[in-house]
C-alpha cells in the first residue's frame, strides 16, 4: 500500500475543521474534561488559537492522506520550536481504518519533519484511545507523562 501526504486545500481544511471541532469536543467530554454544553465553544476557541490563518497558519503542516488518489484521512504537524514538532491530529476516515493508513502516514510524516529540520515529534493521545496508543508504541513513540484523574 502506498500513501501520499498532500497539503490540504481550503475546501479540505473547512471539511476537516467542521469534523475536528465536533470530534475534539466529544473526546474531551468522554475524558471527563469538559461539560457537554461548553464543549463546542471550547473546541472552537482552541482551533482558532492554534490555526488563526486556517490551513495557511505558519509552522503548521496540514495534509490530506491519499491512497490511490482517494482521500483516506488527514494529519497535522506543527513546528513548535526549531527542532521539535507536535502532531496535533491524525484521523483515518471511517471505512479506511484498520488498513495501515495511519501507520504509513505517521512514517511518511517523519520524512516531512526531517526535511524541515525537526529532531523530535511529540503528540497527545487520550487515555481511552487504546488503538491509537498501541499504534504509536509500535512505531517507536514512548510515553513521557501520564495524566490521571478521579471523578468524584
Amino acid at each position: 500500500m502506498k500513501i501520499s501526504l498532500e497539503e490540504m486545500n481550503a475546501i479540505e481544511f473547512q471539511q476537516y475543521l467542521n469534523y475536528a471541532i465536533r470530534n475534539y469536543a466529544d473526546e474531551h467530554i468522554k475524558a471527563g474534561d469538559w461539560e457537554e454544553e461548553d464543549a463546542i465553544r471550547k473546541a472552537t476557541s482552541e482551533f482558532e488559537k492554534l490555526l488563526p490563518e486556517n490551513e495557511k497558519t505558519e509552522n503548521n503542516y496540514l495534509f490530506t492522506i491519499r491512497s490511490n488518489n482517494q482521500e483516506v484521512g488527514m494529519i497535522w504537524l506543527a513546528q513548535r520550536t526549531s527542532d521539535e514538532g507536535f502532531i496535533y491530529d491524525i484521523n483515518i476516515w471511517d471505512g479506511n481504518q484498520g488498513k495501515g493508513y495511519g501507520k504509513q502516514a505517521m512514517i511518511e510524516l517523519e520524512t516531512v519533519a526531517k526535511k524541515i529540520g525537526l529532531k523530535s515529534i511529540g503528540l497527545h493521545v487520550f487515555g481511552h484511545n487504546k488503538v491509537a496508543r498501541d499504534l504509536y508504541k509500535k512505531i517507536g513513540y514512548i510515553e513521557t507523562n501520564i495524566k490521571m484523574k478521579k471523578i468524584l
